[in-house]
């Protein structure tokens, strides 16, 4: 069989694990690693059998036509790399989380994505770990009787990390549809962040199978204190009737239900989670099952993010879908109240301008 052909755009940390673990599969081949620092490229090219590597991913892309176009760069170019993605004719584009920094911008990529017919995948991979699908099966196996509720937390701020959370709240509730949102912000400091965000967000989500959705990130977010990892400090609970089931991105799950008091192991690892992400993409490629991180499902969880940043901004309830509308990030910085957020004692470290 005829490898894939994969250019990856950006060495950072998020890039070199997608590079490894697409050359760990025998389905690809790196044909060409680019970054705009050439010494992260020659330090990268050896262990991964020596690829093309260059510092411009248009030029690059046009010369190599990889089959696979995936980019690991800060979010305010996602636009400018998916039309690379499209005019070199790559099958199909993966890249990382969050889909957008707008709602307009988020729009305008699902466009592209329709127009054109490329597959499309985010990274959304924490899925993978056992524990993260302890609690689907859970979930999905009716043990705990009706859910009514699905809580995702998160210490790290809305740009890093609330994109993760929703994505697994979607996917615990059978990827459901949101029917509207409300929610609140505070502080400023990060919005000057390479991932810029408020300090402090909340929302409420209402799905149309009348589960409700509560998702926070950031300063004023709960502790997680059995998980010392601070990126790690994350949890999802789903609640129903009968008992509830939950995962700590970084300590494991537990459940209660007529099962009984259960738990076990489970913490985010790059080298278990990436290989079946990537295998997904070859198994799409191949025979046409689609993606569990697909772009549809991601843009749906981005509408929400982007739904409660408005709730925040304008007040009162916002329906779902969204039109386009102002910039969210540029509102933010131009009409969130002066009002430092508040931290939890634990992340006063990672939020020096809360109070």
């Amino acid at each position: 069989m005829n490898k894939f052909k994969v250019m990856v755009v950006g060495m950072g940390k998020r890039g070199k694990h997608h590079a490894a673990a697409f050359n760990a599969n025998p389905n690809f081949q790196v044909c060409g690693i680019c970054d705009i620092d050439a010494e992260k490229l020659n330090i990268a090219a050896p262990s991964l059998g020596n690829p093309a590597v260059g510092t411009d991913a248009a030029k690059m892309a046009k010369e190599l036509k990889p089959d696979v176009f995936c980019f690991c760069t800060m979010p305010h170019i996602r636009t400018e790399m998916l039309k690379i993605a499209i005019e070199c004719g790559a099958k199909m584009v993966a890249f990382e989380k969050p889909v957008a920094l707008s709602m307009n911008e988020a729009l305008k990529l699902k466009a592209l994505v329709e127009k054109s017919g490329i597959k499309a995948v985010v990274s959304h991979q924490h899925r993978y770990g056992v524990h993260y699908r302890k609690v689907k099966e859970i979930a999905d196996s009716g043990e705990l009787g009706r859910v009514e509720m699905i809580y995702a937390g998160a210490t790290g701020w809305m740009t890093h990390m609330m994109s993760h959370m929703i994505d697994y709240m979607l996917w615990y509730n059978g990827n459901a549809a949101a029917e509207w949102v409300i929610g609140q912000a505070s502080g400023k400091s990060k919005l000057s962040d390479n991932h810029p965000s408020p300090d402090y967000i909340e929302g409420l989500i209402q799905f149309t199978n009348g589960v409700r959705g509560i998702v926070e990130t950031g300063a004023g977010a709960p502790d997680q204190p059995e998980v010392a990892k601070w990126w790690g400090k994350n949890r999802i609970c789903v609640q129903g009737t009968e008992g509830f089931a939950e995962v700590l991105t970084n300590g494991g799950w537990r459940a209660v239900s007529s099962k009984g008091v259960r738990k076990g192991d489970g913490a985010m690892n790059y080298d278990l989670d990436m290989p079946p992400y990537i295998q997904e993409m070859a198994d799409w490629l191949v025979n046409g099952k689609v993606h569990q991180c697909n772009f549809e499902n991601a843009f749906n969880g981005c509408e929400i993010v982007n739904g409660i940043v408005r709730s925040a901004l304008y007040g009162g309830q916002v329906k779902l879908p969204l039109a386009d509308g102002p910039d969210e990030i540029a509102e933010l910085k131009a009409k969130l109240p002066e009002i430092k957020a508040i931290a939890n004692s634990f992340n006063k470290t990672e939020f020096p301008g809360c109070e």
